[in-house]
């Protein structure tokens, strides 16, 4: 969420120089003032003038912003760098600031920029500029979004990403922002060593890359209200296309998130469970694919058990069936389901054999009740 772009408060206003106040005054100054034509002590108060008369001032907006983007790069590197100019001036300049790294550096490096900016920043800056971000660990530590945020972006290196990631377990910070932090801060916590491959952003990168090339109606087939079962047939990987076998456990975790569905059929059947829960947590995970994956006997236990917790999911009738009728589902899971199913499933669910005998009684007793038996 960006810095809302209000007009400076009576408070900041007073701690300007009397030629800015004097800028900022009702009359015929300000029309001169939005188009930089009055003479300030510093490159931030003009940069602050020109912000608040955007802010505050439709009659000279226009003037202003267009003044504001023809600053010379001196001037606004001068501005960017003002260790007190104010926070929404900074967020204000930032997308001219990312056109060169000289200004990009300046605004980063300024401790009076504010954290949501660098989150939005760290969410679309490229490697150089992600890196550049992720030096501060102390900003890093206090707003754990920016680690997020980078984790998020396809262009961060995979390496800077690891180092970020580390010092988050490091120091206890929770990273709330990344759907599965539980199974990766499990791994980041139990490895013997932080080195990171030499190849690592190289092997993600092709990673990426290739399960993007795999369009997700090759991966999920469509569903109806009836189950869907899997049986557990892996896709066919090609690994010079997704060298899955060379990527780290972080680096797997990181593909089922930012990936898609052909990258999530991949790493749901990682025999590493922690890389098997990422995938069903990834935020892109849709209804087709819970549905799909629900009936799969092969996948482990905590992935169904997953599935089976997720209302959004067992609301759904097929998802619901598919969850009764799989052995991997939790009884007391599928017990509660049970109860909404059609007469036609439950008489299938207390046939079938390969469902839990607990949940085969409790659909015969059900049947038996519906019927009057029970009375």
């Amino acid at each position: 969420m960006p810095l809302a772009r209000t007009p400076l408060d009576a408070s900041a206003l007073t701690r300007l120089s009397p030629a800015a106040q004097k800028a900022l005054a009702p009359g015929p100054g300000r029309a001169m003032a939005a188009r930089g034509l009055l003479p300030l002590p510093s490159p931030a108060e003009l940069a602050t003038v020109l912000y608040h008369l955007v802010a505050s001032d439709p009659a000279v907006a226009a003037a202003a912003q267009a003044s504001a983007q023809g600053l010379p790069e001196k001037v606004l590197a001068a501005a960017l760098a003002d260790a007190a100019i104010d926070p929404r001036v900074l967020d204000w300049l930032a997308p001219r600031a990312r056109a060169t790294p000289a200004l990009f550096e300046a605004l980063v490096l300024n401790p009076r920029v504010d954290d949501l900016t660098i989150v939005d920043l760290a969410g679309a800056g490229d490697p150089r500029e992600v890196d550049l971000i992720a030096g501060n660990e102390q900003r890093l530590l206090r707003c754990p979004d920016i680690i997020a945020a980078m984790y998020a972006n396809p262009q961060a290196r995979m390496s800077t990403v690891d180092r970020a990631v580390e010092l988050a377990v490091r120091n206890q910070v929770r990273v709330g922002g990344i759907s599965a932090w539980d199974e990766l801060a499990r791994v980041v916590a139990g490895s013997p060593s932080s080195s990171v491959a030499a190849d690592a952003d190289a092997v993600f990168a092709q990673a990426l890359a290739g399960v993007q090339g795999v369009a997700d109606s090759a991966v999920v087939a469509s569903t109806t209200d009836d189950a869907v079962e899997d049986t557990g047939g892996a896709p066919v990987v090609d690994e010079k296309q997704v060298p899955i076998t060379k990527m780290s456990v972080p680096a797997k975790i990181r593909l089922a998130s930012l990936g898609n569905a052909f990258a999530r059929s991949l790493l749901i059947r990682d025999p590493i469970r922690m890389v098997a829960l990422a995938a069903i947590k990834a935020p892109g995970v849709s209804d087709l694919e819970a549905a799909k994956y629900a009936g799969n006997h092969s996948l482990d236990n905590d992935v169904i058990r997953y599935i089976a917790t997720r209302r959004e999911w067992t609301r759904l009738y097929g998802i619901k069936k598919s969850l009764c009728m799989n052995p991997k589902t939790p009884i007391s899971e599928s017990s509660k389901m049970l109860i909404h199913m059609r007469e036609s499933d439950v008489r299938q669910i207390a046939k079938s054999k390969g469902v839990p005998s607990a949940v085969v009684a409790q659909a015969r007793k059900l049947i038996s009740q519906r019927s009057g038996g029970g009375k």
